[in-house]
């Protein structure tokens, strides 16, 4: 957490220092005309990467990233069509749990929510996100207090129990609620992007794909169908009419460990290891492009490459819009139709 907000001192006294220097180097005497104005660029939301139609791109909440259940039992799951970017990450028993992040549109009611894992610190770090979630394990408090990670839970602003549910399915969140209590003595802000994102023009043309099957673990395997443009879903839990829209599937295939304790049911708890290096697969517009994917450390930001000419690493981006990212372990597989 130290090095994290050293980081941003070094660089909030650069961007002053250059600020200072660009206004110096600007101001016009008497004698000399006025430089031309520059044209501000576009104001863009951090975790799509697309335009702000009609405002600023810096809200007074935090980046809020919602534990959704992603079991049969979750159904129907409530609030993923305003979510901005979602990741789909192992957890005990074979099965996948969502990180819902939510920035630009803030729904009302949004779940079922479910516990942190040791795994959403590195995928909350980077966007300095507040989790919203059931709680966790001791262990795991420990580890997101040491890392700098707050949540809000169950007796917060917005959360309630479904009585139409079973539990533990039935804690649900009223998000607009949520981001309204952390918004109060907060200051606008925008965090930095949360991936690499450019044109559609600038991905490479690549190989057709236009099914993909993720496959987690013997026991949950994401299927996704390109239609009309996008990326269904087709096994989706979402209400209908409240699927996520997927402009991109980002997988990402990653080490999986041992978080070193179980759950209540005696099973061991995965932990998805979200540093260094490793493959990457981004589907848009119908199409594969096959790259690399490597981060620093738990609250760098992700960075993708290709394979260029001459063999030569050069930067991937990915398409403006709504991304889902597939936390794939080694075990797992990605199996692509063309068809």
């Amino acid at each position: 957490m130290t090095r994290r907000r050293g980081r941003r001192a070094r660089l909030l006294v650069g961007l002053l220092l250059g600020t200072s220097l660009a206004l110096a180097g600007c101001s016009a005497t008497p004698d000399e005309p006025d430089e031309p104005r520059q044209r501000t660029a576009p104001q863009t939301w951090p975790l799509t990467g697309l335009r702000v139609e009609g405002g600023s791109g810096a809200r007074r909440h935090p980046v809020l990233v919602l534990k959704m259940d992603h079991t049969a039992s979750s159904a129907p799951q409530r609030g993923l069509s305003s979510a901005d970017l979602v990741v789909e990450e192992l957890v005990e028993g074979g099965v996948t749990r969502l990180a819902a992040f939510y920035y630009s549109d803030i729904p009302g009611v949004v779940g079922p929510v479910r516990s942190m894992r040791a795994s959403d610190i590195g995928i909350v770090s980077p966007a300095d996100a507040t989790m919203v979630t059931s709680g966790a394990a001791r262990q795991t408090i420990a580890r997101l207090a040491e890392a700098g990670v707050p949540y809000v839970t169950e007796g917060s602003t917005g959360f309630f129990r479904d009585a139409a549910r079973r539990a533990p399915y039935n804690l649900m969140t009223d998000l607009s609620e949520v981001a309204a209590a952390l918004s109060e003595g907060r200051d606008r802000s925008r965090p930095v992007d949360y991936l690499p994102f450019g044109p559609a023009r600038a991905m490479p043309k690549g190989q057709r794909a236009t099914s993909v099957a993720v496959r987690f673990s013997p026991e949950h395997t994401t299927t996704w169908a390109y239609r009309d443009g996008g990326y269904v879903d087709t096994g989706s839990l979402a209400a209908p009419g409240d699927e996520f829209p997927a402009d991109s599937v980002l997988v990402l295939r990653v080490v999986v460990g041992d978080a070193g304790y179980l759950d209540p049911a005696g099973s061991s708890v995965p932990e998805t290891v979200l540093t260094g290096d490793g493959e990457a697969v981004l589907f848009h517009g119908g199409r594969e492009v096959r790259g690399t994917w490597s981060k620093e450390d738990l609250d760098a930001p992700l960075v993708l490459s290709r394979q260029g000419a001459g063999g030569r690493a050069v930067p991937l981006t990915v398409p403006r819009g709504r991304t889902w990212i597939e936390l794939v372990p080694l075990a797992g597989s990605v199996a692509v139709g063309s068809g």
